[in-house]
């Protein structure tokens, strides 16, 4: 089963971003947890900070050969109509996952664009979530 594990802008600075809210873990540290805590999954991770790369690398789960995309869209979520797309054009489940609760959050963190065409989403559980967000997907997947 091979799934992608996407990450868009400031979650590279994880560990350093604002530990209070996003925790001590960084990205390095999710990526090894979920690699060794699913070793029978094909993981692919992937970062970016700039939306079109994002994009580019979603449509990836059009070719055939991705069963699954967890996604942390980071802001673009709020407001990336172009990453919505790319998500909504998939025949695959995707997932999001957020490492704060973003209803709890500003105002303009409440409303996930990217949400709305994922299967799920999970969010507020730290660093927690991705292996949540990636259990729920396999799970998906198998149905």
């Amino acid at each position: 089963m091979r799934i992608l594990v996407i990450n868009g802008p400031n979650l590279n600075l994880l560990g350093k971003r604002e530990p209070q809210l996003y925790g001590s873990e960084t990205l390095w540290d999710i990526e090894n947890a979920l690699k060794s805590k699913f070793s029978s999954l094909k993981l692919e991770f992937y970062q970016s900070n700039i939306e079109g790369e994002l994009v580019n690398f979603i449509q990836q789960g059009t070719n055939g050969t991705v069963d699954g995309i967890v996604i942390n869209p980071g802001a673009y979520s709020h407001y990336s109509y172009a990453v919505r797309d790319a998500i909504a054009m998939l025949t695959i489940p995707v997932v999001e996952v957020h490492l704060t609760n973003i209803h709890a959050r500003e105002g303009f963190r409440k409303h996930s664009v990217t949400a709305e065409v994922c299967k799920g989403v999970v969010a507020g559980f730290g660093a927690s979530g991705y292996e949540l967000a990636l259990t729920a997907l396999v799970s998906l997947i198998k149905q």
